[in-house]
């Protein structure tokens, strides 16, 4: 009966199954990287678009109070006693053109005094890569973190649009007047945020939102 012999691996066959256990190694880490970046990726861009969006409820929020009267009745009845009373809150900048700044202010008291306080003043502006919000006179606070975010453009964009109230007035206008109007003024604000990640360039996003202001302005009156 003849006797068999026990054989290990040759040389050549362990190099080349090294090689192939190198070769899936080296294939499933590229695998692993790649999915690991772009789950980072994911992370960062939706990190991103949390902070724009955060930044832009705030913004949103506070454009929306421009012009806010807190008790407009008391300017109607110094109006019956002395003639009109004008909203000290109505101002608003820029009043067309769009621009990286706005200024305004809406009412904070509690019993109204018509006048404008220094903590009723606010504002906006890009500075340095950082969106800055004004409370109150002088008081720049930052609104976006330099460290996760740089805005690299803001824009505040106003829009004006007018209702003709004629025909709600108790008489029309004059035969060829050219001087008889009474409008509201509807405006609403068009915002854009830019920014890109901090600790990657390559990482952009743009966020836009529309803002309806709640004070409609009134131009002219009816025919007397």
């Amino acid at each position: 009966m003849p006797r068999l012999h026990q054989r290990g691996l040759s040389l050549v066959e362990l190099m080349i199954g090294l090689a192939i256990g190198l070769f899936i190694t080296a294939a499933g880490f590229s695998v692993l990287v790649g999915q690991w970046r772009e789950h980072r990726s994911a992370t960062a861009a939706m990190r991103l678009m949390q902070d724009l969006r955060s930044a832009s409820d705030v913004i949103t929020r506070d454009l929306r109070r421009a012009g806010h009267w807190t008790d407009p009745t008391v300017a109607m009845a110094a109006a019956a006693a002395s003639g009109a009373v004008a909203n000290p809150y109505a101002a608003f900048a820029p009043a067309s053109a769009a621009s990286d700044a706005a200024r305004f202010a809406y009412s904070r008291d509690t019993v109204e005094n018509q006048l404008l306080d220094s903590n009723e003043q606010f504002g906006l502006r890009l500075r340095s890569g950082v969106i800055e919000l004004l409370l109150g006179a002088g008081n720049w606070q930052a609104l976006t973190d330099a460290g996760t975010l740089q805005v690299t453009a803001f824009s505040v964009q106003p829009r004006v649009q007018t209702v003709s109230l004629l025909d709600h007035c108790a008489r029309p206008c004059p035969t060829g007047s050219t001087s008889c109007e009474a409008q509201l003024e509807l405006r609403s604000l068009h915002v854009s945020i830019t920014a890109r990640a901090s600790d990657d360039a390559s990482l952009q996003r743009r966020l836009d939102s529309e803002v309806r202001i709640r004070n409609d302005g009134v131009i002219g009156a009816c025919p007397a």
